[in-house]
C-alpha cells in the first residue's frame, strides 16, 4: 500500500511542477488573468495536498496499526486533487462548462479528507 501511494505522490508532484511551469511560461499572455489565476490555484492546491499526502504516507509507514480513516483520507485527497485541480486546468484551457461544478466537489473531497485525518488521529493510541 505504501509503494502505491508513493507512486501516486511522485506522479502528482511531477504533474504539479510541470503544469505550474506551463502555466507560468506557456499560458501567460495567452489566456485571461482570471483563467491564469484559476490554473495557478489548481497547481498550488495540487502541490499542497501532494505534500500533505506524502507526510501522511510516511507517518503511516511507521505505524503498526493504520487507522482506516488515514487510508480513506489518502483516497479523498487523491480524488479531490484530480477533480479540483483537474477541473481548474480544464476550465482554464477552454474545456467544457460542465467542469465548473466539478471544482467545488473536488474541494469538498479535500475538506472531508482533512476531517478524515482528524478522525484517524483521534483513534491513535500514541
Amino acid at each position: 500500500m505504501i509503494k502505491f501511494w508513493l507512486i501516486v505522490i511522485a506522479l502528482s508532484g511531477f504533474t504539479s511542477v510541470v503544469l505550474g511551469a506551463f502555466g507560468a511560461h506557456g499560458l501567460k499572455g495567452k489566456i485571461s488573468e482570471s483563467l491564469l489565476s484559476a490554473f495557478q490555484t489548481g497547481t498550488h492546491y495540487q502541490m499542497f495536498h501532494t505534500l500533505a499526502l506524502f507526510a501522511l504516507v510516511v507517518f503511516m509507514s511507521q505505524l503498526q496499526d493504520i487507522p482506516k480513516a488515514f487510508v480513506v483520507t489518502c483516497f479523498l485527497w487523491a480524488v479531490g486533487m484530480l477533480l479540483f485541480s483537474g477541473s481548474l486546468y480544464g476550465l482554464a484551457l477552454g474545456g467544457p462548462g460542465w467542469l465548473g461544478p466539478v471544482t467545488p466537489l473536488g474541494g469538498l473531497l479535500l475538506i472531508i479528507g482533512w476531517l478524515g485525518l482528524l478522525v484517524g488521529s483521534l483513534k491513535l493510541s500514541l
